[in-house]
């Protein structure tokens, strides 16, 4: 076999390959933009394993590799970085480092989505970015009109809101500006209702997602955005990784017997714990328990911190019901430790 180190770039590559067969240590640095790394990869002949670091701009290379019957293993850049004690750091290195992780079979491989589910992400993530758009564009408005003292919060878009906000005696430019930015939200109205019918079309044809829609606050974006990111559940053996994976857990410098911890490390996927931080109120609202929980903890700590622990609650709850194949109606966990039983919910929710 042909183990290849891949230090792996937009416009090139640099490579380390060993030949177990000969022995044969190859160094070369591949240009993508003139064919050469295709051609490079194209002849090479028997079984071939190529680690690189998990990035961003990479699909036409696993294409590439699949299409050939080459074997690409994707690594946790962060520890692949951590395995190297050195300071010195360049290209060369980094493709020899990842040939000797491989060789020593400590390759930290991870797992990575098939196609389908990267494409379903992009739905997603369209639809994310839409929304942001929208939302600022409305905070846009409503400090235009607050500027006037006009302050109807949710009710400026209603149909008599936006007749006082286009009643308003603005200046020229004022006035231009206002009209564009109803003229932008408007236009992302049919656009974000498309994709918000793709979203549930996708999430109806899903299990889990449709298991984790029986949850209060919990809709189609969310339990779709859930499902894709985590991938198999079987991958957490623990609700603590959940929470880890998604960046909800706090952040810990700990040392002598004394515990430090700090804000979330807001590591993980950033769409899906923003959706979570957003169901918190739709779901306290219809879960008795977890309004009991963020008034307690509102009351402790303000409103921000309580919401990321609803957050985190939420997250864990769901892994639950995934790992247990319950729904929401029948099963809830009990509060604990990560091992604990799922209880029937009519005895904790009423």
């Amino acid at each position: 076999m042909k183990i290849i180190g891949c230090d792996f770039h937009t416009r090139y590559q640099q490579m380390a390959m060993l030949d177990e067969a000969t022995g044969e240590l190859i160094e070369r640095r591949l240009d993508h933009e003139s064919g050469e790394a295709h051609a490079f990869y194209r002849d090479l002949q028997g079984p071939v394993r190529v680690g690189i670091e998990a990035t961003g701009p990479i699909h036409w290379f696993e294409r590439l590799l699949a299409e050939l019957g080459h074997e690409l293993w994707i690594g946790d850049a962060a520890k692949i970085r951590a395995s190297e004690v050195r300071k010195q750091k360049n290209d060369e290195r980094d493709a020899l480092l990842i040939l000797d992780l491989l060789l020593a079979k400590r390759f930290p491989k991870i797992w990575v989505p098939t196609p389908a589910e990267r494409d379903l992400r992009q739905l997603l993530w369209h639809r994310h970015k839409l929304v942001c758009m929208r939302t600022m564009l409305g905070n846009q408005l409503h400090a235009l009109a607050m500027s006037q003292g006009l302050c109807r919060k949710k009710k400026l878009f209603t149909k008599k809101g936006r007749m006082e906000l286009a009643g308003l005696a603005l200046g020229p430019w004022a006035g231009r500006r206002r009209e564009a930015l109803l003229n932008l939200l408007d236009q992302l109205a049919a656009p974000i209702a498309e994709l918000d019918r793709a979203v549930l079309e996708e999430a109806n044809r899903r299990e889990d997602a449709v298991l984790l829609m029986t949850h209060p606050g919990i809709g189609p974006v969310t339990s779709l955005a859930f499902v894709l990111a985590i991938g198999p559940i079987t991958r957490f053996p623990r609700s603590k990784k959940i929470a880890s994976y998604l960046g909800l857990n706090p952040t810990e410098e700990s040392s002598g017997g004394r515990r430090r911890l700090g804000a979330i490390s807001k590591q993980g996927n950033t769409m899906v714990r923003w959706l979570l931080i957003e169901a918190v109120y739709p779901a306290v609202r219809k879960d008795s328990a977890l309004r009991q929980d963020y008034q307690r903890l509102k009351f402790r700590r303000g409103h921000a911190v309580a919401k990321v622990a609803i957050a985190r609650k939420l997250a864990v709850r769901m892994y639950w019901m995934l790992r247990s194949g319950a729904e929401y109606a029948r099963l809830v966990r009990r509060q604990g430790s990560p091992g604990a039983t799922l209880v029937d919910a009519s005895s904790s929710l009423g």
